[in-house]
């Protein structure tokens, strides 16, 4: 198939207004991490940031299963468009709170927990759609992580000039209208009837869910690397690095977006045998990033250190993106993909409430540098578990099987 004839059959009506909606939505979700660190961070310091991220995060993992259950009863699409509707009420109160005065942190953590919950709803779907909307879910992948690069590349820095000219209220009011846009979108998209889960009974469905989960070595052992990486880099990462790095902190942010418009297209173009091995090995870009932070580098340094790890980032998603949807049955795909999001998602929500606490006991630049030391150790994890290393990618032709052992 020629190039052209890839990227027709790729933007059909149902991509097109999923690219769209997935877009919108991840520009809201780009400006908020800056948006909650300056906010939040001026009025509760890192504890406050810590504690609302991790009232985002907790009710995420804790629902996310049911989530998949309800995405597999009745539908992805629909699924995603209630959490939708739910995050446009609970942005558009945090907004009008910021607008009448200083928000109370009850109020905040209030907020970040109905979205939260809504997330868990909204995820499985994500995924899960993928696959529904598009041939080639490697090239849709890679296409939808572009827009997460730009997204990533453009929204730190405009929610750093929106918050010092308009100020948070307006930056949550913006968020708000992107889950609305969204959902709207989401909508407009037209689905074939799929299988469905066909149990009446949640304990089934979980039960099922799991067992497939459990069933896939290279699934379970990278999501148990995966917490220890939650709770040592990924987690506290937002909430230290935006109170060391400072002013400069949306800027760098930026950079980690264009290095995922780097990883976006390695992925697009490069489609390795064994896709979770070259992931990994693409992974160990991402150490520099908290070991920048750490010594306390120059801010071109820093943004050189964040364009590496957004591409190894990319990369490493769309890898293990296409692997979980290629892997796994469509009818059970969104209760497997609840499990392995809410595994790796985990450790983050401990790392996100630890970060205020831990800086009582250790200088946040120390703790940087040792979540760049974990970053090395997570690398080295994943290629030593054969399962992991010796996955191959799904269609591979008879040729290709025979030229990799």
């Amino acid at each position: 198939m020629s190039s052209i004839e890839r990227v027709t059959s790729l933007w059909t009506r149902n991509f097109t207004f999923y690219f769209g909606a997935r877009a919108i939505s991840l520009l809201g979700d780009a400006l908020m991490p800056v948006a909650s660190a300056l906010a939040v961070g001026q009025l509760y310091g890192i504890a406050g940031v810590g504690y609302v991220l991790a009232a985002l995060t907790t009710p995420f993992v804790l629902f996310i299963l049911f989530g998949g259950v309800f995405a597999d009863r009745i539908g992805a699409r629909t699924m995603m468009i209630g959490a939708d509707v739910v995050r446009v009420i609970t942005q558009g109160v945090v907004a009008v709170a910021f607008f009448t005065g200083d928000p109370p942190l009850p109020l905040l953590l209030a907020m970040s927990f109905l979205a939260g919950a809504a997330a868990a709803m909204f995820q499985p779907g994500v995924n899960g759609m993928v696959p529904q909307v598009a041939k080639d879910p490697q090239r849709a992948n890679a296409t939808l992580k572009f827009a997460d690069a730009v997204t990533q590349l453009a929204g730190p820095a405009l929610a750093g000039v929106l918050m010092a000219v308009t100020g948070p209220g307006f930056v949550y009011t913006l968020d708000a209208a992107t889950f609305l846009v969204s959902g709207v979108c989401l909508a407009l998209v037209r689905l074939p009837a799929m299988p469905r889960a066909t149990s009446t009974r949640m304990l089934s469905d979980l039960r099922r869910g799991w067992e497939e989960f459990r069933a896939r070595t290279w699934m379970w052992s990278v999501i148990l690397v995966w917490v220890f990486l939650g709770v040592l880099v990924v987690g506290p990462y937002v909430p230290l690095s935006s109170q060391i790095i400072g002013a400069d902190y949306g800027w760098v942010m930026a950079a980690l977006g264009l290095g995922t418009v780097l990883g976006g297209t390695l992925a697009l173009r490069f489609r390795p045998v064994r896709p979770l091995a070259a992931g990994a090995m693409a992974l160990s870009g991402y150490a520099p990033m908290p070991l920048m932070v750490a010594l306390g580098a120059p801010l071109p340094v820093l943004m050189l250190a964040h364009v590496a790890g957004g591409c190894a980032w990319a990369f490493w998603s769309v890898m293990w993106s296409t692997s979980v949807q290629t892997q796994v049955a469509p009818d059970v795909l969104n209760r497997v993909t609840a499990y392995e999001v809410a595994g790796s998602v985990a450790g983050m929500a401990v790392g996100q409430a630890l970060a205020g606490p831990v800086t009582t006991l250790i200088e946040p630049r120390d703790f940087m540098a040792g979540s760049a030391a974990v970053g090395v150790g997570v690398v080295c994890a994943l290629l030593l578990i054969a399962p992991v290393r010796r996955l191959r990618r799904a269609g591979l032709n008879d040729a290709e099987l025979r030229s990799t052992p």
